[in-house]
């Protein structure tokens, strides 16, 4: 069993930006192993979408 300040410590970390990026790292880190593997095993290159554009207006802004 932890002691209650080691898990006051523990949500800290969960709740601050550095979690956050770990996170997205380890992320980044699995889906390029996962898309590496995809390759290797003869699977087709994922071709990167848009997932929206931004549209300018063609006249003049009033």
């Amino acid at each position: 069993m932890m002691s209650n300040e080691y898990q006051e410590a523990f949500d800290r970390f969960l709740e601050s930006s550095v979690c956050d990026e770990t996170n997205e790292a380890v992320f980044a880190l699995s889906r390029a192993a996962f898309l590496a593997g995809w390759l290797a095993a003869g699977g087709t290159p994922v071709q990167e979408t848009k997932i929206f554009e931004v549209l300018k207006s063609e006249g003049k802004e009033k």
